[in-house]
Protein backbone atom coordinates (compact mmCIF):
# COMPACT_ATOMS: atom_id res chain seq x y z
CA UNK A 1 0.00 0.00 0.00
CA UNK A 2 1.31 3.38 -0.83
CA UNK A 3 2.12 6.15 1.69
CA UNK A 4 1.68 9.65 1.39
CA UNK A 5 4.36 11.82 -0.08
CA UNK A 6 6.09 13.40 2.76
CA UNK A 7 8.58 16.46 3.28
CA UNK A 8 11.84 14.66 4.56
CA UNK A 9 15.55 16.14 4.77
CA UNK A 10 16.21 14.76 1.64
CA UNK A 11 13.21 16.44 -0.54
CA UNK A 12 10.17 15.19 -0.87
CA UNK A 13 9.05 10.97 -0.15
CA UNK A 14 6.63 8.74 -1.21
CA UNK A 15 6.28 4.62 -1.34
CA UNK A 16 4.55 2.70 -3.60
CA UNK A 17 4.11 -0.58 -4.61
CA UNK A 18 4.92 -1.86 -8.13
CA UNK A 19 1.57 -2.27 -9.15
CA UNK A 20 0.39 1.02 -7.83
CA UNK A 21 3.55 2.93 -10.30
CA UNK A 22 2.48 0.35 -12.97
CA UNK A 23 -1.24 2.30 -13.16
CA UNK A 24 0.28 5.46 -12.53
CA UNK A 25 2.88 5.06 -15.35
CA UNK A 26 -0.30 3.41 -17.94
CA UNK A 27 -2.94 6.49 -16.48
CA UNK A 28 0.02 9.37 -17.65
CA UNK A 29 0.70 7.28 -20.78
CA UNK A 30 -3.23 7.19 -21.63
CA UNK A 31 -3.38 11.13 -21.32
CA UNK A 32 -0.15 11.43 -23.64
CA UNK A 33 -2.35 9.47 -26.37
CA UNK A 34 -4.90 11.94 -25.96
CA UNK A 35 -2.81 14.56 -26.50
CA UNK A 36 -0.51 13.47 -29.20
CA UNK A 37 -1.55 14.79 -32.68
CA UNK A 38 -0.71 13.10 -36.11
CA UNK A 39 2.10 14.55 -37.34
CA UNK A 40 0.89 16.19 -40.98
CA UNK A 41 2.80 15.68 -43.85
CA UNK A 42 2.50 19.27 -45.54
CA UNK A 43 2.86 20.85 -41.96
CA UNK A 44 5.09 24.19 -41.86
CA UNK A 45 8.01 23.54 -39.68
CA UNK A 46 8.36 27.12 -39.29
CA UNK A 47 4.82 27.24 -37.75
CA UNK A 48 5.54 23.82 -35.93
CA UNK A 49 8.88 24.95 -34.11
CA UNK A 50 7.02 28.13 -32.89
CA UNK A 51 4.16 26.47 -31.65
CA UNK A 52 1.42 27.68 -33.65
CA UNK A 53 -0.69 25.20 -35.37
CA UNK A 54 -3.63 26.83 -38.32
CA UNK A 55 -4.90 23.57 -38.56
CA UNK A 56 -5.96 23.54 -35.25
CA UNK A 57 -10.16 23.02 -34.09
CA UNK A 58 -11.49 22.66 -30.93
CA UNK A 59 -11.40 19.12 -29.77
CA UNK A 60 -14.47 16.66 -30.05
CA UNK A 61 -13.27 14.92 -26.96
CA UNK A 62 -14.70 16.11 -23.71
CA UNK A 63 -11.58 15.52 -21.77
CA UNK A 64 -9.48 16.73 -24.26
CA UNK A 65 -11.47 19.93 -23.75
CA UNK A 66 -10.88 20.06 -20.14
CA UNK A 67 -7.04 19.23 -20.91
CA UNK A 68 -7.24 22.12 -23.04
CA UNK A 69 -10.62 24.61 -22.52
CA UNK A 70 -11.15 27.74 -24.34
CA UNK A 71 -8.92 30.59 -23.31
CA UNK A 72 -11.51 33.01 -24.77
CA UNK A 73 -15.60 33.04 -23.42
CA UNK A 74 -18.14 34.30 -25.41
CA UNK A 75 -16.43 34.34 -28.20
CA UNK A 76 -15.85 30.99 -30.91
CA UNK A 77 -13.22 33.13 -33.42
CA UNK A 78 -11.32 34.39 -30.42
CA UNK A 79 -11.36 30.80 -29.02
CA UNK A 80 -9.87 29.13 -32.16
CA UNK A 81 -7.16 32.14 -32.79
CA UNK A 82 -5.77 31.53 -29.57
CA UNK A 83 -6.02 27.96 -29.70
CA UNK A 84 -4.16 27.93 -33.66
CA UNK A 85 -1.64 30.27 -31.42
CA UNK A 86 -0.83 28.41 -28.57
CA UNK A 87 -2.66 24.38 -28.47
CA UNK A 88 0.59 22.95 -29.99
CA UNK A 89 2.82 24.39 -27.23
CA UNK A 90 0.27 23.28 -24.08
CA UNK A 91 -0.11 20.02 -25.57
CA UNK A 92 3.70 19.37 -25.86
CA UNK A 93 4.15 20.71 -22.51
CA UNK A 94 1.76 18.75 -20.96
CA UNK A 95 2.93 15.22 -22.75
CA UNK A 96 6.78 16.35 -21.10
CA UNK A 97 5.37 16.54 -17.74
CA UNK A 98 3.60 13.37 -18.24
CA UNK A 99 6.23 11.76 -19.30
CA UNK A 100 8.89 12.99 -16.98
CA UNK A 101 6.49 12.15 -14.40
CA UNK A 102 6.24 8.53 -15.87
CA UNK A 103 10.30 8.59 -15.26
CA UNK A 104 10.07 9.66 -11.79
CA UNK A 105 7.76 6.66 -10.74
CA UNK A 106 11.00 3.92 -11.30
CA UNK A 107 11.38 2.90 -7.80
CA UNK A 108 9.03 2.22 -5.26
CA UNK A 109 10.63 4.33 -2.57
CA UNK A 110 11.57 7.82 -4.21
CA UNK A 111 12.80 10.80 -3.36
CA UNK A 112 11.83 14.02 -5.30
CA UNK A 113 12.78 17.52 -5.28
CA UNK A 114 10.72 20.53 -5.99
CA UNK A 115 11.06 21.08 -9.31
CA UNK A 116 10.20 17.07 -9.80
CA UNK A 117 7.24 17.77 -7.34
CA UNK A 118 5.62 19.95 -9.19
CA UNK A 119 6.02 17.92 -12.74
CA UNK A 120 4.43 14.94 -11.04
CA UNK A 121 1.90 17.23 -9.28
CA UNK A 122 0.79 18.60 -12.96
CA UNK A 123 0.80 15.20 -14.49
CA UNK A 124 -1.24 14.00 -11.68
CA UNK A 125 -4.10 16.89 -12.20
CA UNK A 126 -3.94 16.21 -15.94
CA UNK A 127 -4.88 12.59 -14.90
CA UNK A 128 -7.54 13.85 -12.60
CA UNK A 129 -8.66 15.98 -14.82
CA UNK A 130 -9.39 13.24 -17.11
CA UNK A 131 -11.02 10.53 -15.13
CA UNK A 132 -13.14 13.27 -13.96
CA UNK A 133 -14.33 13.69 -17.16
CA UNK A 134 -15.10 10.03 -17.82
CA UNK A 135 -16.80 10.34 -14.31
CA UNK A 136 -19.05 13.16 -15.20
CA UNK A 137 -17.79 14.65 -12.37
CA UNK A 138 -19.26 18.51 -12.71
CA UNK A 139 -19.87 19.57 -9.16
CA UNK A 140 -18.70 19.12 -5.70
CA UNK A 141 -21.67 16.81 -4.84
CA UNK A 142 -20.81 14.79 -7.87
CA UNK A 143 -16.93 13.78 -6.51
CA UNK A 144 -18.44 13.01 -3.19
CA UNK A 145 -20.86 10.41 -4.47
CA UNK A 146 -17.58 8.85 -5.32
CA UNK A 147 -15.67 9.79 -2.66
CA UNK A 148 -16.55 6.49 -0.76
CA UNK A 149 -14.95 4.07 -3.50
CA UNK A 150 -12.29 3.30 -1.61
CA UNK A 151 -11.48 -0.23 -2.02
CA UNK A 152 -10.78 -2.72 -4.91
CA UNK A 153 -14.08 -4.95 -3.47
CA UNK A 154 -16.18 -1.79 -3.50
CA UNK A 155 -15.32 -1.50 -7.48
CA UNK A 156 -18.27 -3.75 -8.76
CA UNK A 157 -18.41 -1.65 -12.27
CA UNK A 158 -16.32 0.08 -14.61
CA UNK A 159 -17.81 3.42 -12.89
CA UNK A 160 -16.98 2.03 -9.92
CA UNK A 161 -13.74 0.83 -10.91
CA UNK A 162 -12.63 4.26 -12.10
CA UNK A 163 -13.88 5.90 -9.19
CA UNK A 164 -11.53 3.87 -7.01
CA UNK A 165 -8.63 4.99 -9.22
CA UNK A 166 -9.61 8.86 -9.61
CA UNK A 167 -9.83 8.40 -5.68
CA UNK A 168 -6.75 7.03 -5.67
CA UNK A 169 -4.93 9.51 -7.92
CA UNK A 170 -6.52 11.83 -5.31
CA UNK A 171 -5.04 10.80 -2.72
CA UNK A 172 -1.87 10.62 -4.29
CA UNK A 173 -2.07 14.57 -5.23
CA UNK A 174 -3.38 15.64 -2.44
CA UNK A 175 -0.59 14.12 -0.70
CA UNK A 176 1.94 15.43 -2.73
CA UNK A 177 0.80 19.21 -2.47
CA UNK A 178 0.59 19.03 1.52
CA UNK A 179 4.23 18.35 1.24
CA UNK A 180 4.93 20.40 -1.55
CA UNK A 181 3.34 23.28 0.61
CA UNK A 182 5.12 22.22 4.01
CA UNK A 183 8.40 22.59 1.84
CA UNK A 184 8.50 26.28 3.60
CA UNK A 185 8.63 24.53 7.14
CA UNK A 186 10.96 22.34 8.67
CA UNK A 187 12.00 18.75 8.20
CA UNK A 188 11.16 15.84 9.43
Amino acid sequence: MARAFRKTRRGIAGEFEQGELRLLRRLFADVVQLLETEKREDEDPLAALVGLDLEAVKPEDSAVIRLLPDAVRNDDDGALEFRRLTERSLREEKVSALRGAALLLENTQMVLNPDQAQVLARALNDVRLVLADRLEIRTDEDAARLHGIADLEDAEDLESYLALVYNFVTWVQEGLMQALLSSAGPSD
